[in-house]
């Protein structure tokens, strides 16, 4: 028996497009996280990549920027503050009753004197275009930003005594104390992929340019264009090539650009070699488990060859940054239910 009303494909299409049109009507840009593994931490970028896999997927990353870089404190007591150092775990799996899949993400991260903790809610919906499926998705994005004024120091003019840096001093920003603030956000994309071949990724995070009066901090829009192909060996297909690329600009005012290129063996090991466009050589290697044909485990690590001016193999400088990746994806089948014997008391046998 059918259901009289609008097509099941009427209706899958029309929200798409809806979709599609909330995407376009709000496009601008913004600048994030900085990851060596971005061809395997998608989710970090677009929410329209959630479920994709069509597994439940659980996933780790740590991230030290610049390791070795010598920061300075204000004064010999005080502390002088991190480097990058980000801490992430993301979750993902398909949905069939939403037609596409939901997503969640959670970073901490620190940078100086700054402490930023995300949680990000994702949904996409997916349906079959062409020889692949094509995604657009929405994410909401929960912030909050604590900021640690207490090694932080004025002077009192220009002819201040650096060694007694408070006096005269009433700027709230070095008043001693940790300032924080919660802030919202949004986010959206569209993601098309032919399993095993190709994938496509636009992306603007940080739509509404959320912004504290507080901290004087302001999200900047960041447009994100990704991109990776899967290549097999005619003669050899146990050896695959996968070039991935990502170019993301921060209000049109500020661009980067980064590609690799990996080498993969029966999708049991990796490596390759990347680019990140006036900042690092960046060095991948990993391994997958296929405890069965159903859940993998991979583990990959990066490391970032400085080649700015934070680096340059001097005393002080950057000595690279490290990266490692961990992955797992579980499929899992719903198995099916056995058919349902009825008795009734009209029917005797």
């Amino acid at each position: 028996m059918h259901r009289h009303g609008t097509p099941r494909w009427t209706r899958k299409t029309a929200s798409f497009f809806v979709m599609m049109t909330l995407f376009l009507s709000v496009a601008t840009a913004q600048n994030e996280g900085q990851y060596s593994h971005f061809m395997f931490n998608q989710l970090s970028y677009n929410p329209a990549y959630a479920g994709s896999q069509g597994a439940l997927s659980l996933s780790l990353l740590y991230n030290n920027q610049w390791m070795g870089l010598n920061l300075q404190a204000p004064l010999p007591d005080m502390e002088a503050g991190t480097t990058p150092t980000n801490y992430l775990a993301s979750f993902d799996m398909p949905v069939t009753f939403l037609h596409g899949g939901i997503g969640l993400l959670f970073n901490s991260e620190s940078i100086g004197y700054h402490q930023n903790t995300t949680i990000n809610l994702d949904y996409a919906f997916r349906i079959y275009w062409g020889r692949g499926n094509l995604a657009a998705g929405v994410e909401v994005n929960l912030y909050n930003f604590s900021f640690n004024t207490e090694n932080l120091i004025g002077y009192n003019g220009f002819t201040g005594d650096p060694t007694n840096p408070t006096s005269g001093v009433n700027d709230p920003a070095v008043s001693g104390q940790q300032v924080s603030e919660f802030m919202f956000d949004l986010a959206t994309g569209v993601y098309y992929q032919v399993p095993g071949e190709y994938y496509l990724s636009l992306s603007v995070k940080n739509l509404l340019g959320s912004h504290s009066e507080t901290l004087a901090w302001k999200n900047a829009r960041t447009l994100y264009l990704m991109g990776g192909y899967e290549y097999a060996f005619p003669y050899n297909p146990s050896f695959k090539l996968k070039p991935s690329f990502m170019a993301k600009t921060s209000d049109f005012s500020i661009f980067q650009a980064e590609a690799s290129l990996l080498l993969d063996y029966e999708s049991a090991f990796w490596g390759g070699l990347g680019y990140r466009l006036g900042d690092a050589f960046v060095f991948l290697a990993g391994i997958n488990w296929n405890f069965s044909n159903l859940n993998w485990l991979r583990i990959g690590v990066a490391y970032d060859m400085t080649t700015s001016k934070l680096g340059y193999l001097k005393p002080g400088r950057s000595m690279g940054s490290l990266e490692v990746f961990l992955n797992g994806t579980f499929r899992i089948i719903t198995p099916e239910r056995p058919p349902t014997v009825s008795r009734t008391t009209r029917f005797l046998l």
